[in-house]
Formats: C-alpha cells, structure tokens, sequence
C-alpha cells in the first residue's frame, strides 16, 4: 500500500477573493443551527479527530460551512467541486484561507475538473464523501492504490447512489457507503423543497420570464419531481408529469398534476425539466414536436438527461442568447432553449438550495461520516442505509432550532405500542 501523503497545496482561482466568500460563509452559518450543534458535538466527542476526509461536493457557502465544521472537529479535510459551473471562487478561496485544502475553480474544463478529484484523493483518505459518484468511481478506477486506507463514506445524491449500487452488484464496491441521499431527512427536505425551490429559481434568474399561464412538463415523479412539480403550480403554472414508473405515476394523477407520455407532452410544454437520473429523457423524436421558444432545463446530476448531440444535430445554428442560454435554431426558424449547458439549472447564476435545507442535508453527512468509521469494519463493502436514530437526531435538532416542541408518548402508550410490537396487544 503506498503510504498517505501530505495534501499538496491548494488550487483556487484567486486568494484575493477570500473577504467574498467569508461575508458568503457567515451568512449562511447563522441559519444552519443543526451543523452548528454537530460541529460542537464532533469536536467535544473528538470522533474525527486525525481522520483525513475527501469532499467532492458542490463548492458553495453551504458546503464550506460543513467542510469548517469538520476541520474545526480536528479532521484533514481536501476538497473538490463537483461540478464546474457551481463552484464558486471566491467561497474556495476563504476556505484554503481557512486551513482546508481546495482543489477547485469555476469554469474547470474536464481535465482540470478530473485533475482537480485525482489531487483531493492523493492524500489517502480515510472518509469520503461524494456528490454524483465521481469521487468514489475516480478512487476505484485510476486510483486503487488508495483504496486500502478508506474506510467508507456517504453519497447524498439519487445519481450517487444508482452509480454505488451499481458497483456493488458488480462486486467491485471496496469500502462501506452510506446511501444519505435515502434518508427521510433528505429526500423529503433537500430533494422535494430544496430543489423545487431553487430549480424554478434558477430558470426565472436565467430567463427572467414569468412562469404563471405556462405549461410545464416535469420528465420523473421522484422526490425531486414532486417538488419542482408543486412549486410550479404553486406558480401558477399548469404541470404535465411525464413518468415511467406506474405508481409515481398515479401519485402525480392524484396530486392534481396531467399525465401523459412524453412524446405526447412534447408537443405542449413551454418550459421542460428533466429530474430522473437517466440519461436521454428528451431526445431528438421530442424536439421535432416542440413549440418555437421552449425552454429546456436539467435538474439531474449529469448533463445526459437533454441529449445536446441530438439537439447539435437538429440545429441550423447556434447562438447565445443570454448569458447561460444556449439557442438552437431548427430548420423553418424554430428555436428552443436550452438553460445552464443542459447542467444543473437549480445552481446557475445563484446559490442552489437554501441554506435551511442544506442545513439537514449536511447535518446527516456529518452523522454518517461518524457513523460509517465507527461501524465500517461490522458493515463491510455495500450500499447501506443511515440508521433511523441518526435520521431522528438531525430532526429533532431541527425543531430545537427553530422552538417548535412536539407530543411525546406517554408510558402507558409505549406499552400499548410495545404490545403490538411483541403480539401480545
């Protein structure tokens, strides 16, 4: 095993910038009070003290304030973004002031971003934790010789997980991941309100149209469908849902939503998201019956969801119509529009989901980060769930954040509920 080394120094597009990013990171810690009382707890427990930690995450004030939270706890922390268009260079650099080592700037091409993973896992990590699965599939992939030293991680995305999964049926997964993304703390907060808020943010900062009196088609009823799905008729919007699975499907009947197939909504939609996780939702077959002027946004992790080569191939030409909108003239003057290069539209020309939502979502990586190095030798290599109690914690540390107190069972009624339990009620 080739032995751990010290990280190299950090790479960021400008130290100057990091007043920016400090008045960026304060903002946002005074309204993440669950990782403010973890960051207490880790340091007071010293569980990560020493551990070196790989991040590869969104490089933005949320993320930097749980990147602090774990180098404040006494861990070696180097980190990467996860995408190029959403790390921010002047959060990057207040963190590298900070003491935690960064390797990431905005606008990396794919070689610098692939560089950019390779130098945050060179260090050995012991704990990982991964946006997407790029981190975890670079380790297994051009750096197996650091696989050894790691003792797990967690992922917090559907994408992550389905990749994980993947590598764990093909028996090549080599160290425990926790699958956060599952847990009811994330999905049902970061995945349903966090990205249904900040994906329509994201298209009216980009477009600066107005969404009320439109048609949307939401292309997969997942969590993150239903939020983008709500928000937008919250909006004012009428909501097409387009979804191959039967039961989301009936669900998004019953929520008030149409549904109908694709090829059939194609013809219909102003604005379409895609939210699914696979790739070529909208392909070449649902651009031929577009409407002049539709707009064509991803909210999955991967730019595979709106097939750019078919787009590419269908155009006459090509303009840039607003910064971040990418205009494809189809023969006989059609246009659609294609927002945030058919990347994340929930993190273009702003912050993505809302500091109160990452709040739980980081909260529940800084428990499993714990979590998974206490138990990785009784887990072994897979996918695994968060513990339910973990998942408890982050929420009741929630409702003591914002004072809100809730009915707690009293003795007779645990015993009656014990009773069932045990078959004796």
């Amino acid at each position: 095993m080739t032995a751990p080394a010290s990280p190299s120094p950090s790479r960021i597009r400008d130290p100057g910038r990091a007043p920016a990013g400090w008045q960026k990171i304060r903002w946002v810690e005074a309204r993440m009070p669950v990782v403010a009382a973890l960051e207490r707890r880790l340091v007071e427990r010293g569980s990560l003290a020493g551990r070196r930690i790989a991040i590869c995450l969104h490089l933005e004030a949320k993320t930097a304030r749980m990147a602090l939270a774990l180098h404040r706890a006494g861990a070696q922390v180097a980190i990467c973004g996860s995408n190029p268009l959403s790390t921010q260079d002047d959060v990057a650099a207040a963190l590298a002031e900070a003491g935690v080592t960064v390797y990431a700037w905005h606008g990396a091409t794919p070689e610098e971003y692939t560089a950019f993973i390779d130098d945050t896992v060179t260090f050995g990590p012991h704990l990982v934790l991964d946006d997407g699965g790029d981190l975890v599939t670079h380790l297994h992939t051009r750096r197996r010789e650091r696989l050894g030293a790691v003792r797990g991680g967690a992922e917090e995305t559907t994408t992550g997980v389905l990749r994980l999964r993947a590598m764990a049926r093909d028996g090549v997964l080599a160290f425990p991941m926790v699958a956060t993304n599952h847990a009811r703390m994330k999905n049902r907060f970061d995945n349903r309100y966090g990205t249904g808020q900040s994906v329509w943010d994201g298209i009216m900062r980009l477009t600066n149209l107005v969404v009320a009196g439109k048609t949307v088609v939401v292309c997969g009823y997942g969590w993150c469908g239903k939020g983008v799905a709500e928000r937008a008729r919250g909006l004012g919007a009428r909501v097409i849902v387009c979804e191959v699975d039967p039961i989301r499907a009936n669900e998004a009947l019953m929520d008030g939503h149409q549904v109908m197939p694709s090829e059939e909504a194609a013809a219909l939609g102003d604005v379409f998201v895609t939210v699914t996780g696979c790739r070529d939702v909208l392909v070449g077959e649902h651009f031929r019956r577009m409407k002049d002027g539709a707009l064509l946004a991803n909210a999955g992790h991967f730019d595979v969801e709106i097939s750019k080569p078919d787009l590419e191939a269908m155009a006459q030409r090509v303009e840039e119509s607003r910064p971040g909108v990418r205009t494809y003239v189809l023969p006989g003057g059609r246009r659609l529009h294609l927002l945030a290069e058919g990347r994340l539209v929930n993190l273009a020309g702003g912050d993505g989901h809302p500091a109160e939502i990452m709040d739980l979502s980081f909260g529940l990586q800084l428990l499993a980060l714990e979590w998974v190095d206490r138990e990785a030798d009784r887990l072994g290599p897979g996918v695994h769930p968060l513990p339910e109690e973990l998942d408890r914690e982050v929420a009741a540390l929630r409702l003591e954040a914002v004072g809100v107190r809730i009915d707690r069972l009293r003795p007779e009624q645990e015993a009656y509920l014990a009773g069932w339990q045990e078959g004796t009620a």
